[in-house]
């Protein structure tokens, strides 16, 4: 690995930070920065909670903004022929947010794609006059030249994947919801909701939040390289929430055919495991994975075993119900 000027090696957050201005100034056929760093030995084995993770070496991507109505959206892609695979980032995320997934599932021969969604960074500003944002994903799709693929939606990329998924289930070969409330409109959902997030709950510091106290207690460096994350692809005014197409509830969960990934934090504060498997029951092509030791984030606090589980899934994989990782 090469060293910095001053003979050291560089801590994850100044990896990262490469990582974030490289992206920001590519070229249309540029790549991600190298953010690759060796685990010292003695730091036990991938996957653990309690040994913070490097982030990986970059694949090429090609970069660009896509025209939408009214807007545009910046994305990146892998390239390549082999079945894509498209991330819809969180409401403290944009298209940065995805360095641990991005290499693995190009590795493993998939076209990776990610977009930023109105609001979030390099894409145009949200207003009230938007089409949804199922609409902008199917435009992205479609000028990408992407007929069928994988989705994977994290939490508020989640509500976007789950409209999309009812709206356009054929163009879709899986579903995979990563720690998300999926917008769903019923009232005994949004009840207890509702108690597990007081008023004080929305004064508290993002990373507190959403990455979990395990993570937080050995890997400082990786909650500043989240931050800085989450700074960057939210710099503007508060942005609204997507533009929905459907009012989601369970009549239209159980109505759906896509084979359906859920996976919880059993320390997650937005969406616990309780609820996961409520959802769970209305969905009838779904299992479910919770991560322990996992707050919002599993792809971000535990990202080798969530990785290897995710290509699992891509491959066909279904988890028996009550599965804990």
């Amino acid at each position: 690995m090469p060293e910095s000027d001053s003979g050291k090696v560089p801590g994850r957050r100044a990896l990262l930070r490469g990582t974030v201005l490289a992206t920001a100034v590519a070229t249309s056929t540029g790549a991600l920065a190298s953010t690759a760093s060796a685990a010292p030995a003695d730091r036990g084995r991938p996957g653990d909670p309690q040994v913070p993770e490097p982030i990986p070496q970059q694949h090429p991507v090609t970069e660009g903004l896509l025209e939408v109505p009214g807007g545009a959206l910046w994305y990146w892609d892998t390239g390549g022929t082999g079945t894509p695979v498209i991330l819809s980032h969180a409401g403290t995320g944009s298209a940065l947010a995805w360095p641990y997934q991005q290499p693995v599932l190009a590795r493993a021969g998939y076209r990776v794609i990610a977009y930023s969604r109105r609001g979030y960074y390099r894409s145009s500003a949200a207003t009230a006059g938007d089409p949804s944002a199922v609409d902008d994903l199917l435009t992205l799709a479609n000028s990408l030249g992407v007929d069928r693929f994988h989705l994977l939606g994290a939490a508020l990329g989640g509500f976007v994947a789950t409209d999309f998924a009812i709206s356009h289930p054929r163009r879709l070969l899986s579903l995979a919801l990563v720690n998300s409330q999926m917008s769903i409109q019923e009232p005994d959902f949004v009840a207890t909701l509702n108690r597990l997030r007081p008023p004080e709950f929305s004064n508290l510091p993002a990373s507190v939040r959403e990455l979990g106290p395990s993570y937080r207690a050995v890997d400082p460096e990786g909650v500043k390289a989240w931050e800085e994350i989450s700074e960057r692809s939210r710099s503007g005014p508060a942005i609204p929430l997507p533009k929905m197409v459907n009012r989601i509830t369970w009549d239209l969960l159980e109505a759906l055919p896509v084979r359906t990934l859920l996976t919880a934090g059993d320390a997650d504060l937005y969406m616990p495991p309780p609820l996961t498997k409520q959802v769970l029951e209305h969905l009838p092509n779904a299992s479910s994975l919770t991560f322990s030791e996992v707050g919002h984030a599993p792809h971000w606090e535990r990202p080798s075993l969530f990785n290897s589980k995710l290509l699992q899934f891509l491959a066909g994989a279904r988890f028996p119900e009550g599965t804990r990782c």
